[in-house]
């Protein structure tokens, strides 16, 4: 077995130990039952599941990438002395943590979604978007968290600038939005608001969620205004490259940092 797969998997093994793995899959499997049996309508219940993954992935991933990575620094100056190449070190480290991450939040979902609305064939393509989605946005933010832990000495500097992330994506990035267009309201802003949309990742989620829905009515100013310019299926294949690229930046990025740091 190569070094990444080995360094995977002893990764991978140690992370589904982990009883915060275990809290996170039961929370989201828990939720989606009960939305399921009180909410009456599968549809229903999977729109309501959009907020909390756009809300506890990004915060999940980026807090326990963070604390993950800090805590297996021993570790990984350990191996980082044998004659192991870094960036198969990386991918094992990497990989060993967003997988399960991913995972968790797929059999959570999933197995509910899968055995209340399974039945319903007009769900099914909704649902894999679904679960892509929270599986990017998770693969999104761990890469994000590494690059922040890789930057940062400091352990206390380093969970605050993620969980700062965090808050900038999920929480504040729309106010400015929204501030910024109220203000400048007489401008053309169309071709700005785009920009500034692709540039969160966090928004090209909630876009690809709601075109699927075809709820126009909550997807908001920015949204409205991206569904005016693709329309729903193009919009969906554009929004989606640009995620895809938001995972691949912050991965690129922190393999760099780790290939050049001086453990």
């Amino acid at each position: 077995m190569s070094t990444a797969g080995q360094v995977f998997r002893w990764q991978a093994s140690n992370v589904l130990r982990s009883r915060w793995l275990l809290g996170y899959a039961g929370f989201h499997l828990v939720m989606s039952d009960a939305l399921l049996r009180f909410g009456g309508d599968p549809a229903a219940a999977l729109l309501s599941l959009v907020n909390v993954v756009l809300l506890l992935i990004p915060l999940v991933a980026t807090v326990f990438g963070t604390v993950f990575l800090y805590d297996a620094r021993e570790f990984t100056e350990l191996l980082l002395a044998q004659p192991v190449s870094r960036r198969s070190l990386f991918a094992g480290l990497y990989g060993g943590l967003a997988v399960p991450l991913a995972a968790a939040f797929v059999v959570g979902v999933g197995l509910p979604m899968l055995g209340h609305a399974g039945r319903d064939p007009r769900l099914g393509g909704t649902l894999l978007a679904l679960l892509a989605i929270g599986a990017v946005l998770t693969l999104v933010f761990t890469a994000m968290a590494f690059l922040v832990a890789l930057r940062s000495e400091d352990r206390v500097r380093g969970l605050g600038t993620a969980v700062g992330i965090w808050l900038g994506f999920a929480v504040v990035y729309d106010g400015v939005v929204l501030l910024a267009a109220s203000v400048f309201a007489d401008w053309p802003l169309e071709r700005a608001l785009l920009g500034a949309m692709i540039a969160n990742p966090v928004d090209m989620a909630r876009v690809i969620l709601l075109l699927r829905f075809d709820v126009a009515a909550l997807m908001g100013y920015t949204g409205a205004v991206f569904e005016r310019f693709f329309g729903a299926a193009a919009g969906i294949g554009i929004a989606a490259a640009a995620l895809i690229a938001w995972a691949v930046a912050p991965t690129w990025g922190a393999l760099r940092t780790f290939d050049r740091k001086d453990f």
